[in-house]
């Protein structure tokens, strides 16, 4: 089986790229090895001094990056907006990567659960958002960060914001069962429409990052963030592997929409990136239709995609 890797990363000059989240872990290596491959990119961050400093990493590891650093807050809507409303030009491809995992209970300014507001409906308004900057080029990509704890999840419609009942894990399932739900519904629109977007999505196994970390230290859970400081470099793969199934589905071009990239080892827990399959319930059609009326309702962020008319005798 080939191994492939961010040296195979095809020419990427003249070509944009918004990166949420790219300040550190995945979204950092992601947005380094995009900008080694010649293209701009946008690293879309909440905390700017670490986004400067992911900055200065880039340049260093890559003098001539095209790099440059704007202020988004995925979880707060007003944030999403005015990132969106700033955004001039076109944008060849758009990589949902930040988000949070395993959080205590807590909501966002806009009152939704925290890792669905962050992980998926803060997304879900930025790529409607950008969708006319997206299709003003010829190759329009959307990837979207899903998870293995994806088929953890259930949509609880009668409970969409986890308010009767909060478990961390499951609502985390939640969310990343949300990011491959809205990945293939944006495909089927987008094929309807007749429009040449891509959507994709991707995993990236068990990663060291500090995601496992912060998500428990919101809460102060201090053991489990000491814990998992001690368990990720023994079990995670390395932050430079967990980031190729990401680069993979944003750069490959005879990807399909609709594809699912991850780990292509055991349990897809780790190894170097492959197509893979995802749960019965991240296919389950009319699920993802109702989860995108309520994400569109709650967002107030409806698509721009009208399918194509049927031309009579064709």
């Amino acid at each position: 089986m080939t191994r492939w890797t961010a040296a195979e990363i095809p020419d990427q000059h003249g070509r944009r790229f918004v990166v949420t989240g790219a300040n550190s872990g995945i979204g950092l290596v992601a947005a380094r090895e995009l900008a080694r491959a010649g293209a701009h990119v946008v690293l879309a961050c909440r905390d700017l001094g670490r986004g400067d400093t992911a900055l200065a990493t880039i340049r260093a590891a890559v003098p001539d990056a095209a790099v440059e650093l704007r202020p988004l807050d995925v979880s707060d809507l007003q944030s999403v907006r005015a990132f969106a409303g700033a955004f001039e030009g076109p944008l060849d491809v758009l990589v949902n990567n930040a988000g949070v995992m395993a959080t205590p209970a807590r909501t966002t300014n806009d009152g939704f659960e925290l890792q669905l507001g962050t992980n998926h409906l803060g997304h879900f308004a930025l790529t409607g958002l950008l969708l006319g900057r997206l299709l003003a080029t010829d190759t329009p990509r959307v990837v979207s960060l899903a998870s293995l704890m994806h088929r953890l999840g259930t949509i609880a419609f009668d409970d969409l914001q986890h308010e009767r009942s909060y478990h961390p894990w499951l609502a985390y399932g939640q969310s990343k069962l949300a990011n491959l739900l809205f990945t293939y519904e944006l495909q089927r629109r987008a094929d309807a429409a007749g429009v040449a977007l891509r959507s994709v999505a991707a995993h990236p196994g068990y990663t060291a990052t500090n995601l496992q970390v912060a998500g428990a230290s919101l809460g102060g859970a201090s053991l489990w963030s000491r814990l998992m400081g001690l368990v990720n470099p023994l079990v995670g793969q390395s932050v430079e592997v967990g980031a190729l199934p990401s680069l993979y589905a944003a750069t490959v071009p005879e990807l399909h929409g609709g594809s699912y990239v991850g780990p292509g080892g055991l349990l897809q827990m780790r190894g170097h990136p492959r197509l893979v399959g995802s749960s019965v319930a991240s296919k389950d059609v009319e699920i993802a239709r109702r989860l995108w009326d309520e994400s569109e309702r709650l967002t107030g962020v409806t698509f721009a995609l009208t399918p194509r008319a049927t031309v009579a005798g064709s």
